[in-house]
């Protein structure tokens, strides 16, 4: 079984978006797909077959200010307006809606990552559970802590998945993988500052505590699992796509810093020819 693993990263993870669009232009195909944050919409994309939906949300939608703004912000309490993401543009009757018939029989298996904000623990979101035109498995992994308020999921409030598991890796091998493909969208040789995560764990410590130590834990949860995933890379087990330099943060606008960064994306993918076939 070969797994792909998406950590997401924002409008960063248009490079993501490129690294599935060679695989569709070249058939290749996996057996799981794990997804954090924005790489779980790339994996939805991915699975439905739909090259260059998630290109268009990064470097076009994403532009609006009804997508992500401070005046998203000041009126509904978060800057990235999820509902209008993954249904106002999703659904059936939306701008540019998933191909919910394809990516429901696609045989790929997904699974989609989110922290609750009560426990701190992680969440794996199955695609079986996933409903046409009810994409809010989407709106938890991708809610980042401090700049969105917690989503809700029958009264459970949720935050971004890779608050606890930023690059599950392990999750692809506990389901029964062999290889994985690992695409981050910072370069390999990065590693997380405690200071920022720990500063911006303080502003949700008083209302969730547990989500508090976990993003005050980020860091070191990220380099530890970055660093067991290079140690599995030179042993086969893994490959890492990931670019050599990235000038965006996670809510980049420049259109044409995301289009190097998905051209990057593509052409760094033709690694992963090699990797299934071995």
């Amino acid at each position: 079984m070969i797994g792909i693993v998406d950590v997401g990263g924002g409008n960063r993870d248009i490079y993501g978006a490129g690294v599935l669009d060679f695989c569709l232009d070249n058939n290749i195909t996996v057996d799981y797909f794990i997804g954090v944050s924005a790489g779980s919409a790339n994996g939805v994309s991915y699975i439905a077959k739909q090259k260059r939906r998630n290109y268009c949300f990064y470097n076009n939608y994403a532009f609006r200010k009804e997508y992500m703004s401070i005046g998203e912000f000041i009126k509904h309490g978060s800057f990235v307006n999820l509902d209008y993401i993954y249904s106002t543009l999703s659904n059936s009757d939306g701008e540019y809606p998933v191909d919910y018939d394809t990516f429901i029989n696609n045989p790929i298996d997904l699974e989609i990552v989110a922290c609750n904000a009560i426990t701190g623990n992680t969440v794996y979101f199955p695609k079986d559970k996933m409903l046409r035109d009810n994409y809010h498995f989407l709106k938890a992994s991708s809610c980042v802590p401090v700049a969105c308020k917690p989503y809700e999921i029958h009264g459970q409030p949720f935050y971004d998945g890779g608050i606890s598991d930023p690059i599950p890796f392990q999750r692809a091998f506990d389901k029964g993988c062999d290889k994985v493909i690992v695409i981050l969208t910072r370069p390999k040789n990065y590693r997380r500052d405690a200071k920022k995560d720990q500063k911006l764990s303080k502003l949700i410590a008083n209302k969730y505590p547990r989500a508090a130590e976990m993003l005050g834990n980020r860091s070191y949860i990220y380099n530890t699992s970055l660093e067991e995933a290079i140690k599995l890379e030179k042993a086969g087990k893994i490959l890492i796509i990931a670019p050599d330099e990235v000038n965006l943060n996670t809510f980049t606008k420049d259109h044409n810093q995301l289009d190097l960064l998905y051209s990057k994306g593509y052409k760094d993918a033709e690694a992963i020819i090699k990797f299934v076939g071995d």
